[in-house]
């Protein structure tokens, strides 16, 4: 044997299966360090996370494989979902030796341990990660006629153009307090569908919908209530309708760990006629806040005052948001929705998610649950405890933020070998199930615009100059070229590819709310719009993208190639972020390839296809 590692995870030849596990699963590991060490015997050492149980476990040796030892032993996995973190020890006759984790062989200091994943099988609805996701800002989507903000909570106004800039400037306590709307409504949405099932869209993500003081409505004002501006109940419950009669399912934001001051429940402008918190302590949703001295000292979401912070455990909130026979979780569902995205979900407590997807579950069984989590779900530290999105009993996916970070890396002149590090990585760690549920993003309401990200040489350093700054011919032809490879990306990867609305109209615009511009109605990138269509298309016809296994064929520098396979189908984007063309050879099977995107056939020798990829390009071979 030749390879130069001793032990890789992601390598059979040192551990099988590959990557997480089910509960009570036989894990089997083989360590191969070089004859000359002098090795005599090796011991798999490992921590439970959340058992907090410790264990030493010998690998008898088995013998020689060409240069090396092989070491193997097989563990049985926990009955219960844990993290196992395992390195090895290595020592000689003598008793001499060392230990082996991520970083080789070292004598002292902490183990840098690998991960072991150990979750409890369970149904997770295979719709959500299959199809195409489209996130929608709803009051900045589509406007069917003008919209009244008189008497609504909050001191709302209402732009008469609907191309005007978002009013990104603050007030003069220097807070931006989100008072401006546009007037989209869930009826503009509904008036689209036809638009987004063009697009292949199977999904809708809307940010929230109900009554809040703010056009973002991350600030809940009534969670039993749509907000006026967009509609009605019945509205929404036509949209599920006619969005199922178009194949499409609805998701919903669920801000669950802080409501707005100005709501029904904390009620400090007194907006409300029922007693909020914020007036009575006496008042059924006094138990929701923690205060430190009432009325006006209380733990807020990164210390806003116009968020307050909830107590997830009041039973009272408990039952009213999960619980109870007409629970908000309960009854939205009940109206039409097929999921819910949890806002925040590091700041909500594990057993709160896990009870919000067992009400999801005995309400609608193929409901889905997200997770708005910005880095590796499978081991993040939240507040100094580990936490347990991705073992069985909580959600079925997360936002797949490190995604959008290890490609947004590569199309900005990043090495592909980086991408495929860090997403192997994220493979090795998820549940398979969690893995090909992960929505998906290159960009959201909560990130700079994609087409700006990508095409910009600069960012300007004033809020003023951000706001008016648009791409120059240049920026814009790179931006475009960036962002067609990077939607080939997303389309091909496992998971679910997210668009957040007009991102494939060629939307431009800095940070919040500068991202946050209405939908260009009649002025979209015709060319770029048809190529999202094309690759939703696409998506929609071939099985192996939508859960083809993965590999790679090819991840260096501004190359990368990615194989999707399922039973009787091989899918093959090829891409090159470089600015120079490359030339590749990789393995085919049969003697002819077409590129879905343009049509164009290559012919392969000797079950080789050569390719030229234009700088910033690629193909999808099928």
């Amino acid at each position: 044997m030749s390879e130069p590692f001793v032990f890789d995870p992601r390598c059979d030849l040192c551990k099988e299966p590959f990557g997480a596990v089910p509960c009570g699963t036989a894990v089997t590991f083989h360590c191969r360090p070089l004859a000359t060490e002098g090795f005599s015997h090796c011991a798999l050492v490992l921590s439970c996370e959340f058992s907090g149980t410790q264990r030493e476990q010998e690998l008898p040796l088995e013998g020689f494989a060409g240069e090396r030892l092989c070491f193997s032993g097989t563990l049985t996995a926990p009955e219960l979902p844990d993290l196992l973190w395992y390195h090895f020890r290595f020592w000689r006759e003598d008793g001499t030796g060392c230990l082996l984790d991520k970083t080789g062989y070292r004598s002292d200091g902490q183990a840098v341990s690998w991960q072991l994943t150990v979750y409890q099988e369970s149904r997770t609805p295979g719709w959500f990660g299959a199809g195409v996701t489209y996130q929608i800002f709803p009051d900045r989507f589509c406007r069917l006629v003008p919209v009244d903000p008189a008497g609504l909570v909050g001191r709302r106004w209402v732009h008469e153009d609907w191309d005007d800039t978002p009013e990104w400037r603050p007030d003069p306590d220097g807070e931006i307090r989100n008072r401006d709307f546009f007037g989209g409504t869930l009826a503009g949405i509904t008036s689209k569908l036809d638009d987004l099932k063009a697009l292949g869209v199977t999904t809708l993500y809307l940010c929230p919908i109900f009554e809040s003081a703010s056009n973002h409505r991350y600030n809940t004002a009534d969670y039993t209530r749509i907000d006026p501006m967009l509609g009605t109940e019945a509205d929404f419950r036509a949209l599920c309708a006619q969005a199922r009669q178009r194949g499409m399912r609805v998701i919903l934001d669920g801000v669950f760990n802080h409501t707005g001051s100005q709501s029904r429940y904390f009620n400090a402008d007194g907006y409300y006629p029922t007693l909020g918190a914020a007036q009575s302590q006496d008042s059924p949703w006094y138990s929701w806040y923690r205060f430190h001295h009432w009325p006006d000292s209380y733990d807020s979401w990164w210390g806003i005052r116009t968020l307050p912070a909830v107590e997830e455990s009041s039973p009272s909130y408990v039952d009213f948001i999960i619980d109870g026979k007409d629970s908000i979780i309960r009854r939205w569902l009940r109206a039409g929705a097929s999921g819910w995205r949890l806002d925040v979900a590091d700041e909500l407590p594990d057993d709160f998610i896990a009870e919000i997807r067992q009400a999801m579950e005995s309400e609608k069984p193929d409901s889905f649950l997200l997770g708005e989590v910005w880095e590796d779900g499978s081991n993040k530290i939240a507040y100094s405890r580990r936490r347990r999105y991705l073992l069985g009993r909580e959600t079925h996916g997360l936002m797949n933020y490190p995604f959008r970070t290890a490609a947004l890396a590569w199309l900005r002149g990043g090495d592909a070998s980086d991408f495929r590090r860090d997403m192997e990585e994220i493979r090795e760690n998820y549940p398979p199930t969690a893995f090909y549920s992960g929505l998906n993003i290159l960009g959201t309401h909560d990130t700079p615009r994609l087409l700006t990200m990508l095409g910009a040489a600069r960012t300007p350093e004033s809020k003023d100059d951000r706001a008016a700054y648009r791409l120059s011919p240049e920026e814009l032809d790179m931006g475009l070229a960036r962002l067609r490879l990077g939607a080939l990306l997303l389309y091909s990867f496992p998971g679910s590819p997210t668009v957040f609305y007009g991102d494939e109209a060629g939307m431009q615009g800095f940070e919040d709310p500068l991202n946050r511009g209405t939908y260009p109605w009649g002025q979209e990138d015709s060319s770029l719009l048809a190529y999202f269509r094309q690759l939703g298309t696409l998506r929609k016809q071939r099985l192996s993208l939508q859960c083809g296994d993965i590999g790679y064929l090819y991840a260096v520098g501004g190359g990368l190639v990615l194989r999707r396979q399922s039973e009787d189908e091989v899918t093959v984007a090829a891409m090159n972020a470089g600015m120079q063309p490359l030339e590749l050879s990789i393995p085919w099977v049969g003697a002819l390839a077409k590129d879905a995107l343009t049509g164009q056939h290559f012919f392969a020798r000797n079950g080789m296809l050569r390719l030229t990829l234009p700088p910033v390009g690629g193909v999808l071979l099928v």
